[in-house]
């Protein structure tokens, strides 16, 4: 069974409360739940968030030292803005999905570019919460 985690950067503990017309009504213990019951028995989800950087770029690496099989990200705002965090992703040799629950490219200028995307195998944008099943989905298959 692989083991994938996913890794969840600034406000996204606020999901369901913090502009839910962009974000949804779903919190991210929704969201975990869900995916735990959509994965059941196909991969083992390890589950991570962190307001802070620096936590973010310890676990990166701290999952690459347990031999995780592949990672989730969405880093919110350090996407577009954390050149540590894209060294780190560079560094941990995962396969990684970065995931956008909202269509970047329909939202400001500044999140059109993403210092991390180049450092994953696939950039999901725009799918809302679904997005992160296809993440999922596209590293078991890999």
């Amino acid at each position: 069974m692989k083991r994938i985690a996913i890794l969840n950067g600034p406000n996204l503990d606020r999901l369901g409360k913090r502009e839910p017309e962009i974000y949804g009504h779903t919190t991210l213990a929704d969201l975990e739940k869900k995916l735990r019951a959509a994965f059941k028995g196909d991969a083992e989800l390890l589950f991570f968030q962190s307001n802070h950087e620096g936590k973010l770029i310890d676990k990166i690496s701290e999952l690459s030292d347990a031999k995780c099989d592949g990672l989730v990200i969405n880093g919110g705002a350090f996407t577009h803005t954390s050149v540590a965090l894209r060294d780190a992703l560079l560094g941990a040799h995962l396969p990684t999905v970065e995931v956008h629950i909202s269509n970047i490219y329909k939202r400001e200028a500044f999140r059109h570019t993403s210092l991390t995307a180049p450092a994953c195998v696939a950039v999901i944008a725009g799918l809302g919460l679904e997005g992160y099943f296809a993440a999922v989905r596209f590293l078991l298959k890999s």
